[in-house]
């Protein structure tokens, strides 16, 4: 079983960062099934939007809602996340790799991707995940021993999607 994660400080660095070896793996003509994030700003706010691009081909999705300047409740279009959900799973067909965005509350709580990286998992297809700090710990409960840590190097994580996608091939 490959299941792999990255976890970054700061806001948007996991995004970043898996973003950059997503490109790697591209540029390997390796074909991915998942979310990519991008965090465009808001124009007079101090939050920004939150976009997910469905691995391969797209569609580009605005998983934030706008809730006003002095807003602090959770911005998630939940709706529009299970919709990047059942694309990424309608994707997994044909996938070397899952790369997920992140490991959020939704995930927590059982929700979200967690079913589509169970079914990768179970057709041994390779997992990246993005994981911030405040869900490391209900990552973990999830992943138990089985996930790996990798350094936040995209060449490094895009070494380690090639050779687990090699060693499901072999």
């Amino acid at each position: 079983m490959h299941l792999a994660y990255v976890s970054l400080d700061g806001r948007g660095a996991t995004d970043a960062l898996l973003t950059a070896a997503v490109a790697r793996l591209r540029d390997q003509r390796i074909t991915l099934a998942g979310t990519v994030q991008t965090n465009p700003p808001c124009a007079g706010r101090t939050k920004c939007d939150m976009d997910i691009h469905v691995l391969p081909d797209g569609p580009t999705l605005r998983i934030s809602q706008d809730l006003g300047a002095h807003a602090r409740g959770c911005r998630l279009d939940s709706s529009a996340l299970e919709t990047a959900v059942a694309e990424a799973a309608r994707r997994l067909d044909g996938a070397a790799a899952l790369v997920v965005n992140k490991f959020g509350k939704q995930e927590a709580e059982g929700r979200g991707f967690v079913p589509v990286i169970a079914a990768a998992l179970d057709r041994e297809i390779p997992v990246l995940v993005g994981v911030n700090a405040l869900n490391l710990q209900p990552f973990n409960d999830f992943a138990g021993d089985l996930a790996t840590r990798l350094p936040p190097d995209p060449d490094a994580i895009a070494a380690w999607v090639l050779e687990s996608i090699a060693v499901h091939a072999a």
